[in-house]
């Protein structure tokens, strides 16, 4: 009978860029101009990212392109809220809308001023990303566009979909 042993340190292994996005635009329409700016074309995909803490439940918008070179991009939400029902809930006729407040639940609670990330899979391929933050910062109503040290994140495994 054979034996296989998995390695842990084959899984610490970074693979991928990260890109944190600061804009007001809506998410659809960042990635329209996204897909402009750059040879990729972003298109929603039907399985959101879900993360749940203590504070509640939610879902991340998430766009994925992955192109011929087996290189994957992914554009994803970093804010979203989520509805908290209210600890002094009075049963009445409006107790089902008034009773409860929003909150903000991050996909990477360490950058909460960042709006959206560009993910990019990469795994053999060399990408250069101080041109794709160039390309997008052309974008009209986007802010700010920096590279990330992903080894300085603490909650990375919420960047694993």
């Amino acid at each position: 009978m054979a034996i296989h042993k998995l390695h842990l340190e084959e899984f610490d292994e970074i693979d991928y860029q990260l890109i944190a996005i600061h804009s007001s635009l809506e998410d659809y329409r960042l990635a329209y101009y996204i897909n402009q700016n750059l040879p990729i074309n972003l298109k929603k995909e039907n399985c959101n990212i879900q993360i749940s803490n203590k504070e509640g439940e939610t879902q991340f918008t998430r766009f994925v392109f992955e192109d011929s070179k087996d290189i994957a991009w992914n554009l994803v939400q970093n804010k979203n809220d989520v509805f908290v029902p209210s600890q002094n809930s009075n049963q009445g006729l409006f107790a089902e809308t008034n009773n409860k407040f929003s909150t903000k639940i991050y996909l990477i609670p360490e950058f909460k001023k960042v709006d959206y990330f560009l993910k990019i899979e990469n795994g053999e391929v060399n990408i250069d990303v101080s041109k794709i933050t160039n390309c997008i910062k052309k974008i009209e109503r986007v802010s700010t566009v920096y590279a990330v040290e992903v080894e300085k994140i603490k909650s990375k495994n919420n960047l694993i979909f």
